[in-house]
């Protein structure tokens, strides 16, 4: 059986100096690989990327600083279980020697029809739909997350200092 809903997942970064950096290069270095985890994930569905293989030079709010990733995965479960473990929990662990700290939201989570595949603007919408309203069911958390089509949040777990506060 076929579910009816997949989760959508955007986090955008605000870069500390250019992808070509000396400052960036173990970043950059490890996309490939973290992608390819990724792609490889149980539950994984569909990722954004551009002819390069990544989403890198793909531009989201119109601020060459900010980079994108999106994906699509099965539930909360699946994307939670590659978020936080192996070679991916090891780069976020080290986010902060990349990116800016941002008070703003910078992740987002939502429940699309199986087999959609969200748009930028979507995502652009998704994340400033989170920063005006906390989470809700259009726009929310792996921290205070909403299954398909429910009113009432779920709390989640999420590791201490790898997760966002909301």
């Amino acid at each position: 059986m076929t579910a009816a809903f997949e989760l959508a997942q955007v986090n955008i970064a605000r870069l500390k100096a250019p992808l070509d950096s000396p400052q960036l290069k173990d970043f950059v270095d490890n996309l490939d690989p973290v992608n390819a985890d990724a792609d490889a994930a149980d539950g994984f569905v569909w990722r954004l990327q551009s002819e390069e293989g990544d989403a890198t030079d793909i531009s989201v709010f119109g601020d060459e600083w900010l980079i994108i990733n999106m994906s699509v995965w099965r539930n909360t479960d699946a994307l939670t279980a590659y978020m936080y473990q192996g070679r991916h929990r090891e780069m976020l662990a080290r986010r902060r020697e990349w990116f800016e700290r941002v008070q703003e939201a910078m992740v987002a989570l939502w429940w699309v029809p199986a087999g959609h595949r969200p748009t930028v603007a979507e995502a652009e919408a998704r994340l400033l739909h989170l920063r005006a309203n906390g989470p809700t069911p259009y726009a929310f958390t792996l921290r205070t997350s909403f299954p398909p089509g429910a009113a009432q949040p779920v709390f989640g777990e999420v590791p201490e200092g790898l997760g966002c506060s909301v």
